[in-house]
């Protein structure tokens, strides 16, 4: 089997990964340098095919099959992903890969596996206790249990301390067993590879992509707008009317001839005299105008006359 990483790459402008290229193959132990905490585990998902990688390619034998992938890769200790819990027994990390590889997983023959691999005395050990080499010994060897498993990729064994030869050896050993090996260090651990032994693949160097410098774009300067200045509008001038005091015209008599003509007063009443003088009483009734008495007088006298 050979397992071959293309310019593989995770995360917005490859932050998670940088495009790193490997191949490891059966029956070799490869060791790729990632740093940070984070990208190991990254490269670990993608080179074992539970992660898709957002640049770049994983191939099978030539092939792109990332279900074949999981089911031929075991990924072993990487953090947060499949380490074991810290404060759990060795004898209960066995127990529980014993159980998923189809093993009898009772206490019995958790013991004696254990016993068989050299570790019976630190059984009753917190996985976290466990000398780093043994502990890389211990997970590799209940991995490679499942069935169908046909490589392994390890990530970080370096994090756990001791000397990175221990847990190299231990890699070129299941190497050695027609496993394809992958171990994802720490660039302090590239020395134990050998300078023709195992290469190291380290991530490839690509340009860094720099932004383009555009000229900054301000925001457009417009005037401001202010309201328009016109003339406050008054309430028209008008000139005041002055209260005139309304006088009676004075009547003039009338110049038209006849006398049964009558005038009218400013009251509306009709006036008998034949110069059409009005005149008024303080009971609003009209005088008989001054020509008009010798007439009366004689009026009188000629009916007294016919009487007697």
């Amino acid at each position: 089997m050979k397992i071959k990483l293309d310019a593989v790459g995770k995360g917005r402008r490859e932050h998670a990964l940088p495009l790193t290229s490997a191949v490891f193959e059966t029956g070799r132990a490869t060791l790729v340098v990632a740093e940070t905490e984070q990208r190991p585990t990254v490269l670990g998902l993608i080179a074992s095919g539970r992660m898709r990688p957002d640049t770049g390619r994983v191939a099978v034998d030539g092939r792109a099959n990332p279900a074949a992938l999981r089911r031929r890769v075991a990924l072993v200790d990487a953090p947060e992903i499949s380490e074991p819990e810290p404060n759990v027994t060795l004898a209960g990390v066995a127990a529980e890969e014993l159980m998923f590889a189809g093993h009898r997983s009772d206490p019995l023959a958790v013991r004696r596996w254990l016993e068989a691999q050299g570790l019976g005395d630190a059984a009753s050990l917190p996985v976290s206790n466990v000398d780093p080499a043994d502990r890389v010994r211990a997970l590799c060897e209940l991995a490679v249990l499942r069935k169908g498993v046909e490589g392994i990729v390890l990530v970080s064994p370096d994090r756990h301390g001791g000397e990175p030869a221990a847990w190299w050896a231990i890699a070129e050993d299941f190497a050695a067993r027609g496993l394809a090996v992958l171990v994802i260090a720490g660039q302090a651990s590239a020395p134990v590879a050998g300078p023709t032994t195992s290469p190291v693949a380290r991530p490839a160097t690509s340009p860094v992509a720099r932004p383009a410098t555009s000229p900054v774009a301000r925001p457009a300067t417009f005037p401001v707008a202010r309201p328009a200045t016109s003339p406050v509008a008054r309430p028209a001038t008008f000139p005041v009317a002055e209260l005139v005091e309304a006088q009676p015209a004075m009547a003039r008599p009338s110049t038209s001839s006849g006398t049964g003509e009558r005038s009218r007063l400013s009251t509306g009443r009709p006036s008998r005299a034949g110069t059409g003088r009005p005149s008024h009483s303080g009971t609003g009734r009209p005088h008989r105008s001054a020509t008009a008495r010798p007439r009366l007088r004689r009026l009188t006298a000629r009916t007294k006359g016919d009487r007697s």
